[in-house]
Parts: structure tokens; sequence; C-alpha cells
């Protein structure tokens, strides 16, 4: 009960800093909205004459990723709209809609914010927004939708690659320009059927996740992986690149199992049954923030304040966690919001007729105690939560 208390606290003090995109959440996540934007757009002051990138303070390095297709990344940094571009493309008077996956976590508020506060800038009216709950068949039933308004662009996460497949493509059928997160529906052709994928660096991200669990066992010991069990090829990467590092660099670290996730809501009962089968495992590598919550909730069950948690993408309650010094050590983050300004870009470069590459990645982020608050400014274009930031002066 108090961890279902403190998680409706946070929720709604991340919902008081991210302003735009995170009108819906309070309502249930099973419903699209397809509506007309009603949400305000919160675009930081600029000046016009200015070029739309992502964050130029964002240190360059190498993208470890490959895309769908195995194809190199490009990075989001090189991405760019002129002020040239943008009167062009305000002239056209476009409209867009997002197609979510799953829109109640910080990356889904972060990720919308960054494309709203881009599309602002680029004149684009926003007049759908949905979410499918993780639910390919009401993703399915979103787009149909969305397309009955016939926009010029969608930005789109899906659920499912095979079963959203022919939805997607029927939209590009329409003349729609698509935008995929992170993820590409199956047989949909790059220049043809979509723009571009753009994703975080999900296995630089994984090699971040591994080197701070070695850091903080000690090198050595072992320790449990819970992976997505789905055909997500992000999320695979990030696993693939966690086992592979410890594996190459950590010799005195033993992976002694693994736990496989369909969802969200399975962290808790998979990492609870790790630690019952490996009473001596120091560590747990779970793939992302909201299973890992699940899994530090198990660890404090079983009585395990030691254990040390990495895992992807800095949402709030595994920031206060680290804040602490507590059960989650660290954590590769994405920047959704560059993300979503670098989704909105290459749908621009469609609109203008430009070349875009087939697969973008926004560079990793290593995150700890140490870091925590220049992080999480970031990743989120926001101060640190003074939740977060009490926590780490004490």
């Amino acid at each position: 009960m108090k961890r279902k208390l403190f998680s409706l606290i946070v929720i709604a003090l991340v919902s008081i800093l991210l302003l735009a995109g995170c009108g819906k959440y309070g309502k249930d996540p099973s419903t699209a909205e397809t509506s007309t934007s009603t949400q305000t757009q919160t675009a930081a002051v600029v000046d016009p004459n200015a070029p739309l990138t992502i964050n130029e303070k964002l240190v360059d390095k190498e993208i470890m990723s490959k895309g769908p297709d195995g194809e190199n990344a490009v990075s989001a940094k090189t991405l760019k709209l002129t002020p040239e571009d943008l009167k062009k493309i305000k002239a056209g008077n476009y409209t867009a809609a997002i197609v979510m996956h799953y829109a109640g976590n910080d990356w889904s508020t972060a990720q919308i914010k960054g494309i709203e506060e881009a599309m602002a800038r680029m004149g684009i009216k926003i007049i759908a927004k949905t979410d499918a709950n993780f639910k390919p068949e009401k993703q399915v039933s979103d787009i149909e939708t969305v397309m009955a308004k016939k926009p010029d662009v969608i930005i789109a996460i899906p659920v499912d690659p095979a079963s959203t497949a022919d939805a997607f493509k029927r939209a590009a059928a329409q003349g729609t320009k698509i935008v995929f997160m992170d993820n590409k529906p199956t047989g949909l052709t790059a220049g043809k059927d979509y723009v571009s994928v753009v994703s975080a660096d999900n296995y630089g991200n994984g090699i971040v996740a591994a080197d701070l669990m070695a850091e903080a066992i000690g090198k050595k010991g072992e320790i449990g992986v819970i992976y997505h069990d789905a055909d997500f090829f992000v999320t695979k990467q990030r696993t693939e690149a966690f086992e592979k590092t410890i594996q190459e660099h950590y010799p005195d670290i033993k992976i002694v199992d693994r736990g496989g996730i369909a969802g969200p809501n399975d962290g808790e009962k998979v990492a609870a049954a790790l630690l019952t089968k490996h009473p001596n495992m120091k560590g747990m590598f779970v793939v992302w923030d909201v299973p890992a919550e699940g899994a530090m909730a198990a660890a404090r069950t079983a009585g395990r304040n030691d254990l040390a948690i990495t895992t992807i993408d800095l949402g709030t309650n595994v920031a206060y966690e680290i804040a602490q010094g507590g059960i989650i050590r660290g954590l590769g983050a994405q920047l959704p919001y560059d993300q979503g300004i670098a989704e909105s870009i290459l749908a621009g470069y469609a609109l203008l007729g430009k070349k875009a590459p087939s697969y973008v990645a926004v560079p990793s982020l290593s995150v700890s105690q140490s870091n925590l608050a220049d992080s999480w400014k970031n990743v989120y274009h926001s101060e640190v939560p003074d939740l977060i930031k009490k926590a780490l002066k004490k």
C-alpha cells in the first residue's frame, strides 16, 4: 500500500512538471483519445530565425545500436530544419497524429512533449493522440480511427510488428508520412512505406547498465537478468548488450538465470521467482524501469535491500531510489524528449521531399547518484523534482 501511495504522489508531481502531453494520463489508458488536442503547447521561447535541432549540448558519442534491418545509425544530432524549411512547412497547414503503444509512463510523456513542442514550431496541428495500452488489436483500431481524420503525418510506435503491419501499410498507401519510434512493422520498407525509425542507442544503454552493475557488486558475483519476452528489437538490443558486456568484460560475474516478462507489470513476479531460486544473487538487470520497480518491491519483500538493480529509462520512481542510494544503483537513460524532436524533424523532411536516413538514434546516457540532477535536466528539459532533490541531499 505504501508503494502504491508513493507511486501516486510521484506521478502527480511529474504531471505538474511535464505539462505538455500529460492531460490524458489520469484517464483509463485503454481508452483511445482521437479528438483534437486541447493540451497547451509549451514550447520554449526561441529565436524564430533559429533552426530546429535536438539538444546541442548532448555529448557526441558513438552510436552502438543497429536499426531494425541491420542499418548503421545516423546520429540525431545531425538532423536539422532551417528557418526556411520551417516557413515552407508552416505554409502547408499540415496535420499530425501520435499513435502510442502505451502512454502511462514518464518516457511516453516526455516523448509526446518533444513532438508537441517541435510540431508547434513547425506549424503542424496535432489532431489525434492514441494509447493502445500494449494491446495490438486496440492499436489497429486506433490507426483506423486516426486515418479517418486524414493526417498528413503519423508518429507511432507499433505494439507488435506483425499484427499491426497491415494497418500501418494501409495508412502509408493513403499517402500519410509515417515516422516510427523504436521499431517498425514487419514487411514495411524505409523510403516507401515509412520515413525513418528513431530510437535511443539501446545497445549503448545496455552496455551502460552492465558497467554500472559491475561497479555496484565489486565486479564479481551471481546476477540475474529480466528480459522482455516479445518481438521488440530495441529491448532485445538492451539485453543482448548487457549480457555480452558482462560475459566479455567481467569474467568474475556470472549470469545464473534469466526470466522473461510480457509486460511492465510482470517484474515483481519474475524477480521474486529468481530471488527464491538463487538466494546468493548479488544483482539483477531489468530491461526497463517500470518492471524494475516491481523487481525492487520483490527484493524488499525478500529482505534483500542489498540487491543491486540496474535498468534502462530514467523514470521518477527509479530516480528517487537512485537518489537515496537504494536498490537501484544506476541506469542507462534514453532521451525521449529529444527523440520526439528528432521524429518531428524527420516528418518535416518527408513533407519537404528531403531524403531521410532510415534509422536514427539519440546518444546513450549513463545515470548514477553522482550525476542524477544533471541527467534529469538532459532527459526531461526541466529541473529535477524537489522530492528527488531532497533525497540527493540526505
